[in-house]
């Protein structure tokens, strides 16, 4: 009988999610506010799509597709607020080690196309799963659990860190998806100055970093030759005539994402009405190129507001995280600040010619299904952890 209670205890449902639990009063609800904010944004721009391809005969947005995946991201979100802040540090491995599985598994059941293979099409509900995408949250998670106690004051406090980092990403890399596994490089890197890492130390890894790429790309190890027409491409873009020239070939994308933009001017075409919609030449104009779409409809100011948008967003949620006692929580929210960072400048400076060609969505806007469940979840994690508040007996609780 002794043994049955302690069982039940310990797979008790309240230990692990509690939505009654959340200091409601405390929730972050300004950050709460700017996600929606963007998310009805983004939809506006997605039904503009939507509509110009149905004017056209085309089919390649359909909102009602976008709500779908939308609808069925929304349950992460109020799972990942409930989830108990202890019971997540306790089990952060448990929720890495997960992700781990998938990026493997994903080469044994995963879905190919155009030579990567990137997803697990589950059946029943026309969603394709891209697992890479929630390994971000696990990697987050993962990194405020081995930060929790660990100061990065001696040399080896440092290979943990960097382990749990550096192996999601080579598994992203082989799909191969160097986008999506560039991400995890400014996130782990931000958490490790959000735990105490000097940033002379950061520089100099980042400089060796640096120093890697160049020799792998250079000399070609593991790069596909697409990737190294991309970066060759991207190299030759800041001249004017060299990505004219290319426009047919190699430069199709960022060519038609710089007109895009540059058609905007300052006040823009207006919503639906820019040429990328009624020409539909951009591609991934939904997904990878919904900035270059913001930018021709919305013009300079209107693009300068939604950026301003985001800044705050992301602003906000590293207040509430440097406002946390509870280190894990802390990292852990600081950590989710930087995927949301990560994302915006990337995508940003891919449709700029700032960044060399990759796919990475704009958080909140872009209508990949696997992207907007990982947001929404890391959004639900984050103001979770700022709002359940439970008792805290490491160090850091007692600091003012």
């Amino acid at each position: 009988m002794k043994d049955s209670n302690s069982r039940s205890r310990l797979f008790d449902a309240n230990k692990v999610l509690s939505l009654k639990d959340v200091r409601w009063f405390e929730l972050d609800w300004h950050i709460l506010g700017i996600a929606v904010l963007l998310l009805g944004l983004g939809l506006v721009f997605v039904h503009a799509m939507s509509d110009a391809d149905l004017l056209a005969d085309r089919k390649d947005v359909v909102f009602q597709k976008h709500m779908q995946k939308v609808v069925l991201a929304v349950p992460a979100f109020f799972v990942a607020l409930a989830i108990r802040p202890r019971f997540l540090r306790r089990n952060a491995y448990v929720f890495y080690g997960v992700c781990l599985a998938m990026l493997i598994g994903i080469f044994l059941v995963g879905a190919e196309r155009n030579g990567a293979r990137r997803w697990i099409t589950i059946p029943g509900i026309e969603f394709d799963l891209q697992p890479s995408e929630l390994a971000k949250i696990g990697v987050i998670v993962a990194l405020a659990q081995v930060l929790y106690r660990n100061r990065l004051a001696k040399l080896r406090d440092w290979g943990k860190p960097l382990l749990v980092a550096l192996v999601p990403m080579g598994l992203v890399a082989m799909q191969p998806d160097l986008g999506t596994a560039m991400t995890l490089a400014p996130i782990t890197l931000g958490m490790l100055y959000l735990a105490g890492a000097r940033a002379k130390v950061i520089g100099a890894f980042l400089v060796g970093t640096a120093v890697i790429a160049f020799s792998v790309v250079w000399l070609e190890i593991g790069v596909h030759d697409y990737q190294l027409q991309r970066i060759d491409t991207w190299r030759h873009s800041f001249a004017a005539d060299d990505l004219i020239a290319a426009r047919g070939g190699p430069a199709f994308h960022s060519y038609h994402a710089r007109v895009a933009i540059g058609n905007g001017g300052v006040f823009g075409r207006g919503i639906g009405d820019g040429v990328a919609n009624e020409t539909g030449y951009l591609p991934e104009r939904d997904c990878d190129s919904v900035f270059a779409v913001v930018a021709e409809e919305a013009g300079w100011l209107g693009t300068m507001i939604v950026l301003f948008v985001y800044i705050l967003f992301i602003v906000l949620l590293m207040g509430s995280a440097s406002s946390l006692r509870d280190r894990f929580a802390r990292l852990a929210v600081g950590g989710v600040a930087l995927y949301f960072a990560a994302h915006v400048f990337i995508n940003v400076g891919v449709n700029l010619g700032l960044v060399p060609l990759t796919g990475l969505t704009l958080p909140m806007f872009s209508t990949g299904g696997s992207s907007m469940l990982t947001t929404f979840a890391a959004l639900g994690l984050a103001l979770g952890l700022c709002a359940h508040h439970e008792p805290v007996l490491d160090a850091d609780g007692f600091k003012d």
